[in-house]
């Protein structure tokens, strides 16, 4: 059963309508079936849209958000749920507690430092939950690729790419979520190539 899930996600204002779209149905996917959404907090971009879409549809949705960045007025005003934490690492933290999945979407340097953190705990068995990648209009083919050659140079194990789930559409997620690979903490017996 999938309660919560994590959305790391971009917060620019100039996010193409694309991608808003798919964040949108994502969103309303969620919502369709009752799962919460933690996030990070923002009011703009893929961030906003999510947050709007849960808002509207009186959805659970838990903002959390570094104290810097509402000086700065990039609070969501509407998330009743924000938790306001010290820094960038205690945001990282509690984006990955108490979720069921995390879902990555597209975005800037935050959101793939986010997704790069979760998949190297992930390999070291330390987080356990399915991650998946939604790789809206291939935004994702140059990551994915990478990752395949760093098997093909021995700097990952091929079963490490089984550590996250990639797919194209929102209404393939809460799918590939209940049908991802199990991992265990015994991950970490594999983690040195």
């Amino acid at each position: 059963m999938i309660r919560t899930v994590t959305i790391y996600c971009a917060s620019s204002k100039k996010t193409p309508p694309p991608y808003l779209k798919a964040a949108e149905e994502l969103a309303e996917e969620l919502l369709a079936h009752n799962i919460g959404v933690r996030y990070g907090g923002g009011a703009l971009g893929l961030m906003g849209r999510i947050a709007d879409v849960f808002i509207k549809g009186s959805g659970r949705i838990k903002g959390i958000i570094p104290e810097f960045m509402v000086k700065v007025e990039w609070a969501h005003p509407d998330v009743k749920d924000m938790k306001i934490v010290h820094d960038m690492h205690e945001r990282k933290q509690g984006l990955m507690e108490d979720t069921d999945a995390i879902i990555a979407l597209p975005g800037g340097t935050g959101t793939l430092e986010e997704l790069m953190e979760v998949l190297a705990l992930k390999r070291l068995g330390k987080f356990l939950k399915p991650i998946i990648i939604l790789n809206t209009n291939g935004f994702y083919n140059p990551l994915i690729e990478f990752f395949e050659t760093m098997v093909q140079n021995h700097f990952l194990r091929p079963e490490h790419l089984n550590a996250y789930s990639v797919v194209n559409l929102p209404e393939q997620v809460i799918p590939a979520i209940l049908n991802a690979p199990p991992w265990s903490e015994a991950a970490i017996k594999n983690a040195p190539v």
